[in-house]
């Protein structure tokens, strides 16, 4: 298993990522031009986990400077149910935190719903702590990804 980032998209890795979505999220899988953008941006980091010419699973994570400092957003963290167990969803995520340290930041975050227990576990034995904080959202309708 090899994990990456992403430099350039291919078909390959778009029907890959169309594959993988539905596991984590009843979002529509971003296209092709989508995904390009991710990996396009400075902020943003796509990083994979291939076996051979299989991906495995996904993440993104996003380095940013805000008033307080340099911080870290892991999202969309997912690993197909047949590859689970096998360590993929920790080696994406210390790669996430080795991007976010290399970048200066001061802190890594990321959410995870309650009921997948298995990532929640992962996260706290890699050092994450549950944070006293509410997580509110505001979806702005009639507004679309690009």
């Amino acid at each position: 298993m090899r994990i990456e980032v992403v430099d350039s998209v291919s078909s390959e890795l778009v029907d890959a990522v169309a594959a993988l979505l539905p596991r984590l999220s009843s979002a529509s899988p971003p296209s092709r031009r989508e995904l390009e953008a991710i990996v396009d941006a400075p902020a943003t980091s796509f990083v994979i986990a291939r076996d051979g010419d299989s991906v495995l699973g996904t993440l993104t994570v996003a380095v940013f400077r805000i008033p307080t400092g340099v911080r870290a957003w892991i999202a969309d963290v997912v690993v197909d149910e047949s590859a689970r167990g096998r360590g993929i969803g920790e080696a994406l995520t210390l790669r996430a935190v080795e991007i976010a340290r290399d970048a200066g930041a001061r802190s890594v975050e990321l959410t995870s719903r309650p009921t997948r227990e298995a990532a929640n576990r992962l996260y706290r034995r890699l050092g994450f702590e549950e944070r006293e904080t509410k997580v509110f959202r505001l979806t702005l309708e009639g507004v679309e990804d690009s």
